[in-house]
């Protein structure tokens, strides 16, 4: 198999919740809206609302905001690469996976400016050898094509096997199934008692690194973790 590993961005290599916590905060403050708030901003968050579209006409409409939902959305685009952080662990990681002949790709939904500017802002962008954004190809995961784009990017093609590495079962895990790869899934504790068919399963995006590594160093498939 070859040395492909596609991670996911949001909750993978970087910690969105505690960003949006920390932008929950804000927000309810330049608003005025109350301690309350932000344990319903929290809430509402957690329902895993498809589009953040979504998210911000439900707020609009429960606070009554005089913004715009695409006004209110914008903003929060604009803010939310500076509140996420990349550790520098995992960075460290990433790039010893390309010393030891990995090549490195993100593969995540979202909007350009926001997910490119998290890319950006974390050192990320120098850290992978290429990503692909649903929202600059026009494509989302679980679709296959998304991860084709990021593996051809690598210079390497689906057919010779790879990894997906992701927080989410659907658009991470049976995306990466679907696209003949094998996958690790970060078991965040937000799908309690839903089957999955992931190869590895692990809380953290350093203990998928190490998988890769000791797999690799082993001559073979590495061990499975659960």
């Amino acid at each position: 198999m070859q040395r492909l590993a596609l991670f996911d961005l949001d909750n993978t290599l970087v910690n969105l919740d505690e960003a949006f916590r920390v932008w929950v905060a804000e927000f309810a403050g330049e608003h005025d809206l109350g301690a309350e708030a932000v344990d319903w901003l929290i809430a509402l968050d957690r329902e895993g609302f498809p589009h953040r579209e979504v998210f911000f006409a439900t707020v609009r409409e429960r606070f009554t905001l005089p913004e715009s939902v695409e006004e209110l959305w914008s903003r929060y685009r604009r803010r939310m690469p500076h509140l996420v952080r990349c550790q520098p662990e995992v960075l460290d990681g990433l790039a010893r996976l390309r010393a030891t002949g990995w090549r490195v790709a993100i593969v995540t939904n979202g909007m350009a400016d926001n997910q490119l500017g998290k890319i950006q802002q974390t050192g990320l962008a120098k850290a992978v050898d290429a990503y692909a954004l649903s929202g600059v190809e026009g494509v989302r995961k679980p679709d296959v094509a998304l991860f084709e784009i990021a593996a051809k990017r690598c210079g390497m093609t689906l057919t010779g096997g790879g990894w997906v590495i992701g927080d989410n079962l659907t658009a991470d895990i049976a995306g990466g199934r679907a696209a003949g790869l094998r996958t690790i899934w970060i078991d965040r504790g937000t799908w309690p008692g839903v089957d999955h068919q992931a190869d590895h399963v692990v809380t953290d995006v350093l203990q998928a690194v190490e998988i890769l590594q000791v797999g690799n160093e082993g001559g073979g498939s590495p061990r499975q973790q659960r």
